[in-house]
């Protein structure tokens, strides 16, 4: 026959079990409380009082159910625990990278090149293949080695570190291996491209943004005014602004720049930082060896970032590839991607040979996978972050 505890002790039992310290207290100090009172401080700290007699195998089972019920509230807590740092995780990794660049950056920015310099006179130490590579080339592939500037991480999603070199280093040639010489190339060139784009996609947000509105204050006004004559419209005609205020894909940039400059070592991209072989009649360029009389010459820039923008421009505004143009708002029109290979066919006005000029440019996409940069992305480092040399 099962023992029948005493209500009064199964109250007390329910207040060791729930540890309501009121009860505690009144026990240590030995005074006596009544059975209501008990059930009152029960009550108060909300505890259901026992609805029949309970036996000490009761309690267990109630003792044993609160202790299972607060395992898996702690399980649970857990398992939320580890889902939020897996999904945090990449957040983690981002911002420690870019505090890592930041670091790196400051000091070659504040004068520690003279570390790189140490450092590059070193590089070559152990072969003779770069034996031929000067400091400005040893410092720059130095650069991108502290910096952990890695292609194939971008190639999986990485993104871009914004390095902004105002010149291609003089020896490119020099470096032996073709792989790394190319990689040497689109690592210079990727930021810039990028950087460029992205301020075209700022303004052309900008562009939507104003045009939605009913009215427009003249400052916006005069914004629009100034882009009008950037993207050479005269009659402003709106349409045509959302037509040629837009990007150039990563993967024709990168080829054509390469295409044009030899890879970075052609003496117009050396010489005048000419990356896309644009040509004038003006004073400002540099004289092709072979050229005659009054020829045209290459148009020098700057700067690399420069080049970029006349190239983007040229595409952007040039009546020679207004079909580029359209089949890129189509692809805006359909939430298509808009990529490289998409658009290259667009291009054989770009040079005498035509056909044979864009089968190039896909050769040279498809051979070195450019379209992976299609969509990277700079890192979200602020100007004083950023590194300009």
């Amino acid at each position: 026959m099962k023992k029948i505890i005493p209500y009064r002790e199964q109250l007390i039992e329910l207040a060791k079990l729930y540890k309501i310290q009121e009860i505690k207290n009144y026990i240590h100090s030995k005074k006596k409380l009544t059975t209501s009172q008990i059930e009152l401080i029960l009550l108060k700290n909300k505890v259901r009082l026992p609805e029949q007699s309970y036996t000490k195998k009761k309690i267990a089972e109630i003792n044993f159910k609160e202790q299972v019920l607060t395992n898996i509230l702690i399980t649970f807590s857990l398992i939320l625990f580890l889902i939020s740092l897996v999904s945090v995780r990449p957040y983690i990794k981002t911002v420690t990278n870019e505090i890592k660049f930041s670091y790196i950056a400051k000091e070659y920015k504040t004068g520690k090149k003279t570390l790189a310099k140490k450092q590059g006179t070193n590089f070559n130490s152990k072969t003779s293949e770069d034996n031929k590579i000067s400091l400005d080339t040893k410092i720059t592939l130095n650069l991108f080695e502290n910096l952990k500037y890695d292609l194939n991480n971008i190639r999986l999603g990485a993104a871009v570190k914004p390095i902004y070199l105002s010149k291609l280093p003089p020896d490119l040639k020099n470096i032996k291996s073709t792989t790394k010489r190319k990689d040497t190339f689109i690592k210079i060139v990727l930021p810039l491209i990028i950087d460029e784009n992205n301020k075209i996609l700022e303004n052309r947000k900008k562009l939507f943004k104003i045009l939605g509105k009913p009215s427009n204050t003249m400052g916006e006004k005069r914004w629009l005014k100034r882009r009008f004559d950037e993207y050479q419209i005269d009659n402003e005609d709106i349409s045509d602004l959302k037509l040629k205020m837009d990007i150039i894909p990563v993967s024709i940039a990168i080829a054509q720049a390469a295409k044009e400059s030899g890879w970075g070592t052609s003496r117009f991209a050396l010489e005048g930082n000419a990356m896309f072989g644009q040509w004038t009649y003006g004073e400002d360029g540099i004289k092709p060896k072979d050229s005659k009389g009054k020829g045209h010459k290459v148009l020098k820039f700057p700067m690399l970032r420069s080049s970029i923008m006349a190239y983007q421009r040229n595409l952007n505004t040039h009546n020679a590839y207004r079909m580029l143009r359209e089949k890129r708002a189509d692809l805006r029109r359909k939430n298509k991607k808009i990529s490289g290979l998409d658009l290259v066919s667009y291009l054989e006005s770009y040079a005498a040979t035509g056909k044979e000029y864009v089968k190039i440019l896909k050769t040279i996409i498809d051979q070195n996978n450019l379209t992976d940069f299609d969509n990277s992305t700079l890192m979200n480092a602020n100007k004083e972050s950023s590194l300009t040399l």
